[in-house]
């Protein structure tokens, strides 16, 4: 059967998303997920998300990595799933929905789409790095010589060296004022860098707050691929009301035969 699709992308993070209502596309079939994902040989994404009907909210956001496996929470893909359900006149200006980490709040205007992260409780901090979770497992470090950063070979390094099989999401941090950082990212189920990451940009910007390097609880973050914005409230136990914003865009349709 034929599957319509939609290439969506969110400060260079990009998706193809599909709209799964009707449940004829199969969870299970890892191999032509990542297929499609494929750069050379498919569509070529980051991930894929399904936009699925969900009884307590408007719609559930489920998301698969690159890999083929279904992954833990996706900042960007949230974002870029709010504007797929907003194309889909599912949604006006704010919505709910269900994804793997609970229910999300977003609001939309034009481009721009606020999603609000879960609460984050516990960051766990050493030497040279910080370790947390803000939907998906973030370690967080700064490096020093930016030029000559090699992602791919210091993120794979780390990623497995550290973390394991299991791994972690890996993003370096080079800050550019009190609030504004560069930063890059691997990521697993990718396997690669990518042009950004949206629970990876909130990690640094709560990374940044515990090391008191942030003048207000308002970020900037500066990714590969553009600008994302990140601000929360630090409360007594964690951190609260997290926001993550930015653009988020509908970059062409395509059917599959």
């Amino acid at each position: 059967m034929q599957m319509t699709f939609y290439k969506y992308q969110a400060t260079g993070n990009d998706f193809i998303m599909v709209d799964n209502r009707q449940e004829f596309f199969s969870k299970n079939d890892t191999k032509t997920i990542s297929h499609l994902c494929h750069r050379r040989f498919g569509v070529g994404a980051d991930g894929l998300i399904l936009l699925e009907t969900d009884n307590s909210t408007d719609f559930r956001m489920v998301y698969f990595n690159a890999d083929g496996k279904q992954g833990s929470m996706c900042g960007n893909g949230g974002r870029c799933i709010v504007a797929f359900a907003r194309f889909l006149d599912l949604i006006g200006g704010e919505c709910t929905f269900q994804a793997v980490d609970g229910i999300h709040q977003a609001r939309i205007s034009k481009d721009q789409v606020a999603l609000q992260m879960q609460d984050v409780t516990r960051i766990q901090s050493n030497p040279r790095y910080l370790f947390l979770d803000t939907g998906s497992p973030h370690h967080v470090q700064f490096w020093e010589d930016w030029d000559a950063l090699d992602v791919e070979k210091e993120g794979r390094r780390i990623r497995y060296g550290l973390y394991g099989e299991k791994g972690s999401n890996i993003n370096f941090v080079n800050p550019l004022d009190s609030n504004r950082f560069q930063m890059r990212t691997y990521e697993r189920g990718v396997e690669a860098e990518t042009y950004s990451c949206g629970t990876g940009a909130t990690a640094v910007a709560l990374a940044m707050h515990e090391l008191g390097r942030l003048s207000h609880p308002k970020v900037v973050l500066d990714t590969l691929g553009g600008t994302l914005k990140v601000r929360f409230k630090k409360v007594e136990n964690g951190f609260s009301d997290i926001w993550l914003e930015g653009p988020a865009e509908r970059v062409f349709k395509g059917v599959l035969k």
